[in-house]
């Protein structure tokens, strides 16, 4: 077992209020064991960081086990951490790497988005179709600020980074969701450039289980050509949720 100093020290103590003010957690709640204690006023969950000098290791323990599962490390047995999952770096860098990570995590996993949602549209009318489309539209927004977030602002199957370009894509539609909960899951959405988001959207493709492209026999040789589709992009980082959602997906388009 490695040994968190208790109370850290002055250069630990610095370090570490400084990673976490820079990703986000600028909240400080104080010293519990060895572990600096920090929250956000924009993203849910809470974090701990520890460290045994400032060239490492360093440890992050996060209070949501679903971010902890999501940010794809191996998580730490050498240090038992006050959350519900911790994690060691080696180095600082790879810390603010986690802590990015799990900064946007916290701002888009589906309650974030969800809870925003309800807050922002509870007193809003929707007796008739204009006003249902209003709530839609901020929904919509929502969703979308929630899959820049959990993506990076990056589209994952081409690398886009322009917003302009990017569209927040529902796999399983607004109005085919039940209710608010998947509407609002970004796991049941991709944040893909303009033409992929059409040709996503209107069956022309879709992705199998492990992200690879599945082009319709529909989809003229041209606009296959120009997607670049028989470069294999393949979708990276989904999870059991995506590929439930995925399913639906081929399955109304039938792939």
């Amino acid at each position: 077992m490695i040994a968190v100093e208790d109370p850290p020290g002055f250069v630990v103590r610095t370090e570490a209020q400084k990673a976490a003010a820079s990703n986000g957690f600028r909240i400080e709640r104080g010293i519990e064991g060895g572990w600096l204690h920090f929250g956000s006023t924009t993203a849910v969950g809470e974090i701990w960081i520890a460290g045994v000098s400032k060239d490492g290791p360093w440890f992050l323990s996060l209070e949501r086990a679903e971010v902890g599962r999501e940010l794809g490390l191996s998580a730490n047995s050498l240090v038992l951490g006050p959350g519900s999952t911790t994690f060691m770096f080696d180095a600082l860098g790879a810390l603010y790497s986690a802590l990015d990570r799990a900064y946007r995590l916290g701002l888009s996993l589906p309650d974030a988005p969800l809870r925003s949602f309800y807050a922002v549209t509870m007193n809003l009318p929707r007796a008739t179709e204009a006003e249902r489309l209003v709530v839609q539209r901020v929904g919509q927004s929502l969703f979308r600020e929630a899959l820049i977030a959990y993506w990076g602002g990056r589209c994952p199957l081409t690398g886009i980074t322009d917003h302009a370009l990017l569209r927040a894509s529902h796999i399983v539609p607004w109005a085919e969701c039940v209710t608010d909960a998947h509407r609002l899951d970004v796991h049941n959405g991709l944040l893909l450039s303009a033409l992929w988001d059409a040709a996503f959207d209107s069956g022309l493709i879709s992705f199998s289980d492990d992200g690879v492209v599945l082009a319709s026999p529909a989809l003229s040789v041209d606009a296959a050509s120009t997607l670049a589709v028989p470069r294999s992009f393949r979708l990276s980082g989904l999870t059991t949720a995506h590929r439930e959602n995925l399913g639906w997906h081929r399955a109304q388009h039938n792939f």
